[in-house]
């Protein structure tokens, strides 16, 4: 086993449908437009794609995203992580970072070389929509109030198509991060992803419009069985039509054509039920007004599986480690 290309690599993902989004080829491109190296190795019926962030005096941070491609998550030949220490520690990292592609609940094997981490870097929980069986059954698990907005907006004249302004998305996303104080990526960003999975038929731009005017905007992912809302946004007019409820619905339609059977909303604040559901009404911080939104399509709350780290470099660690409370803290 050794590093493979790019066309290696999307031919052995293709033999594996369900493999998250974050491990296709084309994110391992989008990451690499953006100061990542993406390298990737195949044993037998498992595979990773690591990613290399540059570090300061030639070091490096090594990440793989949702690693589950094989027949047990975590769980591959000793030789598959002998080769990717190998790697690691030829681009000097510091520490490698695995996020499991399973679920918290879910009895994982993971080698003893690694720790539990104290950081993730995709959001841990999201809410999980089941888009199997009829629309009138997807309706019929979202809450009230969700379902009225979605005939609101269609009885008020929203319209909801797809898209190919990326300038057009990039302003409102820039809009909507101003109101809800939370980070955007660069216009080149959204017009890289669009432009590397669009054309593979995995990435829709949809867009809601009232009298032909963009009102809101996301990007939906789809592969295999799962579909992925991983960016949207919305300006502040006509915002009592409620363009985003119709735009959400719009796009699950969109990944049920594809054959996805779940929908993955990607992202609410990282506690129990009990605390959500307690708070959600009081609380508009961080990623609490969109969990106020999106608990109304009816998901199930899920945890990611906690991030596990190996350490080459335990010093540097311990400061990287420093760094990441300090920016948290700040």
């Amino acid at each position: 086993m050794s590093e493979i290309s790019l066309a290696e690599w999307n031919r052995f993902i293709q033999g594996h449908p369900n493999a998250h989004l974050l491990q296709t080829g084309e994110w391992g491109e989008l990451k690499s437009a953006f100061g990542w190296e993406a390298v990737r190795v195949i044993n037998g019926n498992v595979g990773a794609q690591i990613l290399f962030r540059k570090l300061p005096l030639g070091f490096t941070l090594a990440y793989i995203p949702k690693l589950s491609i094989g027949d047990q998550p975590l769980a591959p030949p000793e030789e598959f992580w002998n080769e990717i220490d190998g790697i690691c520690k030829k681009r000097r990292a510091i520490f490698l970072k695995i996020e499991p592609d399973v679920w918290d609940e879910e009895n994982i094997f993971h080698p003893s070389s690694f720790i539990l981490s104290k950081q993730n870097i995709q959001p841990p929980r999201t809410i999980i929509v089941d888009i199997h069986g009829s629309e009138e059954d997807i309706l019929a698990r979202m809450k009230q109030k969700c379902r009225y907005n979605i005939r609101l907006a269609e009885k008020k004249g929203v319209t909801v198509r797809p898209w190919d302004d990326i300038d057009g998305f990039h302003k409102m996303i820039q809009i909507t991060g101003g109101r809800d104080g939370f980070g955007v990526h660069s216009l080149e960003y959204y017009r890289r992803a669009y432009d590397l999975f669009h054309p593979t038929e995995m990435c829709e731009l949809l867009v809601a419009e009232f009298e032909n005017k963009p009102l809101a905007a996301l990007m939906v992912f789809a592969r295999g069985k799962r579909a992925w809302y991983i960016c949207g946004a919305s300006n502040d007019e006509e915002r009592n039509r409620m363009p985003t409820y119709l735009l959400q619905w719009e796009a699950m339609r969109w990944a049920r054509s594809k054959g996805a059977e779940e929908y993955d909303l990607w992202g609410v604040p990282d506690e129990d039920e009990a605390t959500l559901e307690g708070q959600f009404e009081k609380r508009n911080d961080g990623l609490w007004g969109v969990y106020r939104f999106k608990r109304g399509f009816g998901g199930e709350l899920k945890r990611a599986a906690q991030a596990i780290d190996k350490i080459y470099n335990p010093l540097l660690y311990k400061f990287y480690l420093w760094r990441v409370t300090e920016r948290e803290s700040g």
